[in-house]
């Protein structure tokens, strides 16, 4: 247990952050799974571009504000992002 008042404010601040970090974790995942659902990655069949990209776009605002925030890095973000992109653009062709 924490003895100085300032540990205890660290401790306080941390359980706030992990918190607020661990909602904002769960709502990415949430977009991201809406989007490779529609893509198609999820063995379900793909539905049409048209249906999918507005999801893709949503969850990549959804990942670039997340790492905005620091909950995730940037680099992992752009990742998830590309491959996003990558496979929406694989059903247009």
């Amino acid at each position: 247990m924490a003895n100085h008042s300032s540990s205890k404010k660290s401790i306080r601040q941390t359980e706030r952050r992990t918190l607020v970090n661990t909602n904002r974790l769960s709502r990415v995942r949430t977009f991201v799974k809406k989007a490779e659902i529609a893509l198609g990655m999820h063995a379900q069949k793909p539905t049409s571009q048209a249906e999918a990209m507005p999801l893709v776009i949503a969850a990549e605002s959804e990942l670039m504000r997340a790492a905005g925030k620091g909950t995730i890095l940037k680099s992992t973000a752009s990742r998830k992002v590309s491959r996003l992109i990558k496979r929406a653009k694989a059903l247009l062709a």
